[in-house]
């Protein structure tokens, strides 16, 4: 072979198995059409702020951040690069369909034959309980001179590979979801903003951002929820990614997860515009509306919100990698990104008896949302524990499998994996608030007065802080964790949880790997910050 024919294995690549419950069914067809997206390298390592060992301790008004239009232009992919990748992907017989220099992303059009040739994919169908999908194994390749430029190739595989971390409180006997306690309690998002002593701020100038994988809302629901708060409706707009739309069904269905984030985040921060990032439910759809969001130049999010995510055994290498090398943007442009830590204990619903955290809330540059179970009486919290009603009903947490503890973390009691294989990864989650169904969330879907709780609750909660903290302070808290385990915060600005297990990992005093530092109190941490 000549030295110009040599392929290299693009890093992180390799896809194992199949859904647990899929069976191949046969090849897909060679003209099947659909897009990819191809990640590229940075022109230049993420400089100061963006590591992060220059946010340790630094308060936010310290801080400097790049606009998203330097960033592009410094740090975003070069002109060289895209255009090498865009070269070889017409040679395959590919069509370029849009190059992102800032989201450091080529958008591939082509047929399942010509993606097969140009990356080395081995694809099938799959048939499993959920539908069909197109799936891939082994690891993918290209050229040898191509390899170092590629960070990742999404999309020939469609696998779902999140799912929404909410729950419906349901009357006994419990059916369909997590066996469950009596219902004991139930919120509106602003009493538990008052509650959790949220500064008084309502978002104006703020925008959040949510990331939605299916489902959808309606703007009569939104009026009618608004209404009986006595407050006027958010702006809230749809931003479309890969095809994905705004697509309600039944309360049953992801609307819930949708308007779980709208009504929270929009109840909290009711100023604030919220934008909603629609995708398909992929690594590539994730991935995408991840990217647009971080660089969206006409919304601005300055708070992104996560209610989706898996058992990081569940993600390539390469997506673990490259989602946490967005979120490292994010840092950078002085964007918070929360996500919900899972609903399913310390297993995170996968049934090997092994302990395991969600993704993307494992990556270190996440904000990872747990979740409590909340009593109260008129406007004090009684009582604060872990939410842990059964494995399947309960706070996501634990020590991750792929991510490095990091330096932010070292003065913290993270424990060793329950797993005993000795690892002491980056611990989940930072941060918590109510999450238990129980103890739930007031919230209208599809015409229907619901309760649901999860930590999908959690995010929209956070996110919504963070709004109203940057318009207090006049400047964004961006990336968070290094204050919040810093000498400034600690635990001063928390509830601390000290009560009730997720399963493999008790809760304790200070920070620990089922609620992170606790639930917040919004007044003392904007103290802190």
């Amino acid at each position: 072979m000549a030295k110009t024919d040599k392929r290299a294995t693009i890093a992180g690549s390799d896809r194992g198995a199949p859904l647990h419950d899929a069976a191949a069914i046969g090849p897909v067809p060679d003209d099947e059409r659909f897009e990819v997206t191809i990640r590229v390298r940075r022109r230049a390592p993420l400089r100061s702020p963006a590591t992060e060992a220059a946010f340790v301790d630094a308060r936010p008004a310290a801080r400097t951040y790049l606009s998203r239009e330097d960033y592009a232009a410094d740090l975003g992919a070069s002109p060289e690069d895209l255009a090498a990748v865009e070269a070889y992907a017409r040679s395959q017989g590919l069509v370029v369909v849009d190059a992102s220099p800032a989201r450091r992303s080529v958008f591939v059009s082509g047929t399942a034959a010509a993606y097969g040739k140009a990356f080395g994919a081995q694809i099938a169908q799959y048939e499993h309980d959920g539908g069909t999908y197109r799936g891939r194994t082994g690891a993918l390749t290209v050229p040898a001179a191509l390899a170092p430029l590629v960070e990742g190739v999404f999309g020939i595989d469609d696998r779902p590979v999140a799912m929404p971390h909410f729950q419906l409180r349901l009357p006994p006997p419990s059916f369909g979801i997590a066996p469950h306690a009596p219902a004991t309690a139930s919120f509106l998002p602003t009493e538990l903003a008052k509650l959790y002593a949220f500064p008084d701020a309502d978002g104006q100038g703020q925008c959040i951002g949510l990331i939605e994988l299916g489902g959808g809302y309606r703007k009569a629901d939104i009026n009618a929820y608004f209404a009986k708060l006595g407050l006027k409706s958010p702006d809230v707009r749809t931003v479309r990614v890969d095809g994905g739309r705004n697509a309600p069904s039944t309360a049953q269905s992801a609307d819930g997860e949708v308007m779980l984030d709208i009504l929270v985040a929009g109840a909290i921060a009711p100023k604030a515009r919220i934008a909603v990032y629609f995708a398909p439910n992929t690594d590539k759809g994730f991935l995408d509306a991840l990217t647009l969001a971080i660089h969206d130049t006409t919304n601005k999010p300055s708070a992104i919100s996560i209610s989706w995510g898996s058992a990081e055994a569940n993600w390539t290498d390469q997506a673990k990698t490259s989602f946490d090398a967005a979120l490292q943007t994010a840092a950078a442009l002085g964007v918070t990104v929360c996500a919900a830590a899972g609903d399913n204990g310390s297993g995170d619903a996968v049934a090997d008896g092994k302990a395991h955290v969600d993704f993307p809330a494992s990556s270190p540059f996440m904000l990872a949302c747990g979740g409590t179970r909340l009593l109260a009486s008129a406007t004090a919290i009684t009582a604060e524990t872990v939410w842990n009603v059964s494995t399947a009903s309960a706070t996501g947490g634990g020590v991750s499998d792929f991510f490095a503890l990091p330096t932010y973390q070292a003065k913290t009691k993270v424990p060793l994996s329950a797993n005993g294989d000795g690892r002491k990864g980056r611990g989940v989650p930072d941060v918590a608030a109510d999450a238990d169904p129980n103890t739930g969330y007031q919230i209208r879907v599809d015409g229907q007065d619901l309760v649901i709780g999860g930590t999908s609750a959690v995010a929209p909660l956070w996110a919504a802080l963070v709004a109203r903290l940057n318009q207090k302070l006049g400047h964004p808290v961006g990336f968070l964790n290094p204050i919040l385990y810093g000498a400034k915060v600690g635990s001063s600005g928390f509830n601390d949880v000290t009560v009730g297990s997720n399963g493999a990992y008790k809760a304790g005093k200070g920070w620990d790997a089922c609620t992170g530092w606790g639930s917040p109190n919004g007044t003392k941490l904007l103290a802190r910050l």
